[in-house]
């Protein structure tokens, strides 16, 4: 059985108290972000812990859609050098697999379509959006496709989302989930407000709402374990 990689996984609302108390995170490996965090945050968590962060953007950051990587490094869309928006030492996994600290990682950021800012999809947008991640999951493992850990900003629909326009979660991930078979779904973008946030199940990976942060063990293949739970309270225990 593989080991646990202890993650941090944060998004949403930010913490000066744990900025202030760092010690109780500092044997995080990774950190996770599920996007509408300030890039000065991260980058404080990034320096302060020592640790790469992954990262998908939400409906509150920046349109990131114009970068891109080559092997001369980060580009525009013209194919001219670029400077990152974000911080050093993170990566924006938006439709992309990451492989780092022992996790391979998918990402799928945005929320469902309710205004004209930047990072909002319609169910169909998002539904091409995740068949991409499917064919460069593929692509990726050879012939195998499958991911550890899949990083949105919005739920699935259905596990943990809301009613509104702005909050309702995607379809799309249903089948995403099926077809990349990750251990965790981890997801910010619905703001519990104080109240407990629970787990859900999707075809067998452990839907995990972040917002705020929390503490976690993964163990690719069999379980999430959380740790803290941040300000926010109650606890997931080990989702399988």
């Amino acid at each position: 059985m593989p080991d646990a990689v202890r993650v941090l996984a944060v998004s949403d609302e930010t913490s000066d108290a744990l900025l202030a108390r760092l010690d109780q995170v500092r044997s995080a490996r990774l950190i996770l972000a599920c996007g509408d965090l300030p890039f000065g945050y991260l980058e404080a968590l990034i320096n302060a812990l020592e640790a790469p962060a992954i990262f998908v953007p939400g409906n509150h950051d920046p349109d990131l859609s114009g970068y891109g990587l080559s092997r001369a490094g980060l580009t525009l869309r013209a194919g001219l050098p670029a400077m990152a928006p974000w911080p050093d030492g993170a990566v924006n996994a938006d439709v992309g697999i990451v492989n780092v600290a022992g996790l391979r990682i998918g990402g799928l950021g945005g929320c469902r379509r309710y205004s004209d800012g930047p990072n909002q999809y319609t169910e169909r947008q998002q539904a091409l959006r995740a068949l991409r991640l499917r064919v460069s999951a593929r692509r990726r493992s050879l012939g195998h496709g499958g991911v550890d850990v899949l990083l949105t900003h919005a739920p699935p629909r259905g596990i943990g989302d809301g009613d509104d326009p702005a909050h309702r979660g995607f379809g799309a991930l249903h089948g995403l989930v099926r077809a990349l078979r990750p251990t965790a779904l981890l997801h910010g973008h619905v703001h519990p407000y104080g109240r407990r946030t629970g787990t859900g199940l999707l075809h067998g990976a452990a839907v995990l709402n972040v917002t705020g942060w929390h503490l976690l063990d993964i163990r690719p293949g069999a379980g999430v374990t959380e740790l803290l739970p941040g300000r926010l309270g109650g606890g997931y225990g080990d989702a399988r």
